[in-house]
């Protein structure tokens, strides 16, 4: 009985780590596209200043 309450904690834990892990590389992800627009914004916004 104990043993199979220690493979449901691991069990528990396994699943547990990899949801925090997925949840961190998406924050880097989400991050990153981030600064991707914003630079774009600002490359759009360079060009509009140029044309005016």
């Amino acid at each position: 009985m104990l043993a199979l309450n220690r493979l449901k904690l691991t069990k528990h834990t396994l699943t547990l780590l990899f949801a925090v892990t997925a949840l961190l590389s998406g924050c880097n992800t989400v991050q990153g596209v981030g600064k991707d627009l914003q630079q774009g914004g600002a490359a759009l916004q360079q060009a509009a200043d140029e044309h005016s």
